[in-house]
């Protein structure tokens, strides 16, 4: 095995330096707890805060503590025996994947946080694959040890579907009257018993305990020979392979990707705490390997854009990992586009709090002052030209609501405010829908939106309406109406106004749109005002009798006539416009619907109720299969009109626990009859 990948430096150590790493897990699986408890044990904080009582560290925003959860990435810097550690804590829910995308590319690694929980194992998955698809190293710790009912291999039958790679026992419990009083480290051969909030006390390892570390021990290794012949030698030879070359093969299969390191213990309590730290320290590559990973090398300093925040009093703070080189307070940094600005300031970061420094090395975490027009996922540099930067799509949006300040002279401030929004998540996305040009912003989910509706109202004092956006509602005729004729004349003094003209409608071909045709013969209408009459008709159908706009319509001008004096372009235009008009009325309008095209990603066991949800909703199950590259995963695909859309993804998320999502794009317009079109045409009226 190379060292080119692990980070590992040539004696096989670890190589040090400021780390950064990020808590990732499925929701409410208490990794803000996690961090609390990390930065009490490290010293940075003199005791625990309680997300209940809204004084942690992350999840510090009035909007987090409003809706009791993380709702964007919160970053704390610590020191631990002698290196510094930035701890990004990841919102959990699937509606905020988006912050956990922009952050992992930068982060040396990761821990992810869970429980033994069936219900858990889909959300995880999503996780474990996203870390799988980037290449992040990365640790499990199993939380809540104190609350297990079941032995942890129970526990690891029910979490390896989630995981493609294999996971790694590093510890095994230490039980006392059904409950986990301590552990067995693996790779150091030592028991421990856990004290509260305080670190582990050495025991000695015999008895029952000793034989299950020896059976789990011999596992480990077994796995880990995997990729190391000499240790598979020492194995097959019965010989106790050294204790350093089993905690380097750990090291260098953790960043390889080979296995997940399985570690466990209570944040609440913090338990287990100071063991992951030490796997960490141990295990973790350095920000050299990250750097590589990305491509990042060459002259001057270069740093990735992880998260953007905008600040009620300081402005846009731009949260940038320092790839390789030394940045100085005041840099001037390129970014991919080439533009160049200067930072206004570097600053180290603890939840909302920061500290002002001179300087950031390779390695460190930092907060840069009023970078304007830099975006989340570029990599800055002070060199020539910025490094190529890791692509973090964002996915589709599957939830919408219309938007408009109660008070109208905030309408410009909404728009900047929404635009802020949208530089601090680029998840989300604003538009300008609807026939009314209605603002409509979107996103992951219902909690997302949520959130941001908090941070209008908190951040930057606006309030809003909501509504359901419109829905693409058209309408067409059924049958045909010829000679229809559209006279304007108008005298009012002087030239007045006149145009005459004839025409023949008819259905047209469903997506043909506004097909006119001009059949004029003899000079009757003068060249120069068809088009006039043409203009008069295509705005005439903006709104047809049933209050949509036609679409599918053919019309042929056949006839008219007009004025040498009286005869003009604006006069044609409104004989157009009558004529269509009445025509219309008498050429039985029906109303259309828009129907996309769904394509739901659910796990297999929830593939049923997802059927019935469509079903409901008026849709038509075209068909499902296994989703591709995701054992355990259905797609199915669907036919839904647009108007069952709106709120369908609440639907999926209860019942797939709060991990399926869709995608959909736009198929045809069916027509719409009965009671629901009556009801649709009546409100449009009113």
């Amino acid at each position: 095995m190379g060292d080119d990948t692990t980070g590992i430096t040539p004696s096989g150590r670890r190589a040090s330096g400021p780390r950064c790493i990020a808590l990732v897990g499925p929701f409410q699986s208490g990794k803000t707890t996690l961090l609390e408890a990390i930065l009490e044990r490290t010293g940075a904080i003199p005791r625990m805060g309680s997300v209940d009582a809204g004084t942690t560290v992350s999840d510090a925003s009035a909007e987090a503590r409003q809706l009791r959860m993380s709702v964007e990435a919160g970053f704390a810097t610590t020191r631990f025996m002698g290196d510094d550690y930035t701890f990004v804590d990841c919102p959990g829910s699937i509606d905020a994947l988006q912050d956990m995308r922009g952050v992992l590319p930068a982060v040396d690694a990761a821990v992810v946080v869970c429980e033994a929980d069936e219900r858990k194992v889909p959300a995880l998955g999503v996780i474990l694959r996203e870390l799988e698809e980037r290449g992040i190293p990365r640790i499990l710790f199993i939380n809540k040890i104190d609350k297990a009912s079941r032995r942890l291999r129970e526990t690891l039958q029910v979490l390896r579907p989630a995981s493609r790679v294999p996971l790694l026992l590093r510890q095994i419990p230490i039980w006392s009257n059904g409950i986990v009083s301590g552990f067995v480290d693996l790779a150091l051969e030592r028991a421990f018993v856990y004290r509260e909030h305080a670190a582990s006390q050495v025991i000695p390892l015999d008895g029952e305990d000793l034989a299950r570390e020896k059976e789990a021990r011999f596992s480990m290794l077994e796995t880990l020979a995997d990729h190391d012949d000499e240790l598979m030698e020492s194995l097959l030879s019965d010989m106790e392979p050294p204790r350093d070359r089993v905690f380097d093969d750990l090291g260098r299969d953790l960043a390889a990707g080979h296995v997940v390191p399985v570690l466990f213990g209570s944040a609440l309590h913090t338990n287990g705490v100071l063991r992951l730290l030490k796997a960490l320290r141990h295990d973790a590559p350095g920000v050299e390997a990250t750097a590589r990973r990305l491509g990042v090398g060459g002259e001057g300093a270069s740093a990735l854009v992880m998260k953007t925040f905008h600040t009620p009093h300081g402005g846009k703070l731009s949260v940038a990992r320092v790839l390789s080189g030394r940045l100085a307070e005041g840099a001037v940094l390129t970014g991919a586009a080439g533009h160049a600005e200067r930072t206004s300031g570097l600053f180290r970061l603890f939840g909302p709090g920061t500290e002002k420094l001179s300087e950031a090395r390779a390695g460190d975490t930092v907060g840069l002052g009023k970078l304007d027009h830099v975006a989340t996922g570029e990599i800055l540099t002070t060199g020539r030209t910025a490094p190529a930067a890791p692509g973090v799509a964002s996915p589709q949006p599957v939830i919408a609501v219309a938007v408009a300040p109660r008070d109208r002279k905030d309408d410009v401030k909404l728009g900047l405010a929404l635009a802020k929004l949208r530089d601090e998540d680029p998840s989300l996305v604003v538009s300008h829908g609807g026939d009314g040009g209605e603002m409509v912003l979107a996103g992951q989910g219902e909690m997302q939106l949520r959130a941001a509706m908090a941070r209008l109202a908190g951040r930057y004092g606006i309030q809003v309406t909501q509504a359901r956006p419109a829905i693409g509602y058209r309408e067409t005729i059924r049958r045909s109406a010829t000679a229809v004729r559209g006279r304007h004349r108008k005298q009012s003094g002087g030239h007045g106004q006149f145009g005459d003209v004839v025409i023949d409608v008819a259905p047209g071909a469903r997506g043909t749109g506004f097909v006119f045709t001009d059949r004029i013969v003899g000079g009757v209408i003068p060249r120069q005002y068809i088009p006039a009459v043409r203009d008069g008709i295509a705005e005439a159908l903006r709104k047809g009798p049933l209050g949509f706009p036609v679409v599918d319509v053919a019309v042929t001008l056949t006839d008219g006539s007009f004025h040498a004096v009286d005869s003009s372009d604006m006069a044609f235009q409104q004989a157009g416009r009558i004529a269509i008009q009445e025509a219309l009325a008498t050429c039985q309008p029906v109303l259309l619907e828009p129907v996309h095209r769904v394509e739901i990603v659910v796990p297999s066991e929830a593939t049923a109720r997802i059927n019935a949800i469509v079903s409901a909703r008026r849709g038509q199950i075209l068909g499902f299969d296994a989703r591709a590259g995701w054992p355990g995963w259905d797609c199915v695909a669907a036919l839904l009109p647009e108007a069952e859309i709106g709120d369908l993804i609440v639907e999926i998320r209860s019942a797939t626990a709060g991990v399926g999502s869709y995608t959909a794009i736009f198929d045809h317009l069916a027509e719409l009859n009965g009671r629901e079109a009556d009801r649709i045409v009546q409100a449009r009226a009113a």
